[in-house]
């Protein structure tokens, strides 16, 4: 029986990369699934068709993680339609690309307007998602995940902007694990390393691929989907007494 049968699921930024990995992973474990968006409706809707196809159940829903308002519609549209709200997964992402060479890689070149954007993205959306999402789940418990960065551990190119934004991520989850944990509600981060591909990375070239792949003890780089099946395990059982944590995927590349 899948893992997560009669449970729900929102899932921010889930139009495209990691987000669409994810919220296809939590649905086909049985998880009814939220697929929200900013921009790309036909891209989110065209993720809940894939997800009924193969005999789930989802809907796309348009919102900014940024805007509290916003997010608490949200989580009120998921509440009204399934009743109940088990698992969160911030994964939204404000545009941004893993190019080594941009203004905000280098400290004479990157500005406080670079750190913001992403402190908005990151920490402004974890805490709007957390503060509409925990009263629907106080009295069952449930978890919220946030999308990272191994780069927080190990940061082999100076995305300072980046970085920075999410280790306060890191931050805010284990704040919100130790406040939230007599409730039943865990708190955890799923740190990925370079994912091959998603549009962040798509201007990544091959050699920085196979770098980063003779690099890692199990040489290979992550896929989209690989990393989702991580985030399986926050929102399953199997991580019951778990919280607080930050887990690196990225094929043994750091080992906090």
């Amino acid at each position: 029986m899948p893992v997560l049968t009669d449970s729900v699921a929102l899932v921010t930024g889930a139009s495209r990369g990691a987000g669409a990995a994810i919220a296809r992973a939590l649905a086909r474990e049985g998880a009814a699934v939220c697929v929200n968006y900013l921009k790309s409706q036909d891209k989110a809707e065209a993720v809940v068709a894939e997800i009924e196809d193969a005999g789930g159940r989802a809907f796309a829903h348009q919102a900014d993680v940024t805007d509290a308002d916003a997010v608490q519609g949200m989580v009120d549209a998921v509440t009204e339609r399934y009743g109940r709200l088990d698992t969160v997964v911030s994964s939204a992402l404000p545009d941004y690309s893993f190019d080594p060479t941009a203004d905000y890689v280098s400290l004479d070149t990157v500005t406080w307007e670079h750190f913001e954007r992403q402190y908005q993205g990151a920490v402004r959306a974890a805490l709007n998602l957390a503060k509409a999402a925990v009263p629907a789940m106080k009295e069952g418990g449930g978890s919220l995940i946030h999308v990272g960065t191994n780069l927080v551990y190990n940061p082999v190119v100076t995305y300072h902007d980046y970085t920075a934004a999410k280790a306060g991520l890191v931050g805010i989850t284990r704040t919100l694990a130790k406040e939230l944990g007599p409730h039943g509600i865990r708190v955890n981060v799923v740190a990925g390393g370079l994912l091959q591909t998603t549009d962040a990375s798509a201007v990544t070239t091959d050699d920085v691929f196979e770098f980063v792949r003779q690099a890692t003890p199990l040489q290979q780089t992550v896929t989209p989907d690989e990393f989702a099946d991580a985030v399986l395990f926050f929102a399953s059982p199997w991580s019951r007494t778990v919280t607080g944590q930050s887990l690196s995927v990225d094929g043994g590349l750091t080992m906090p």
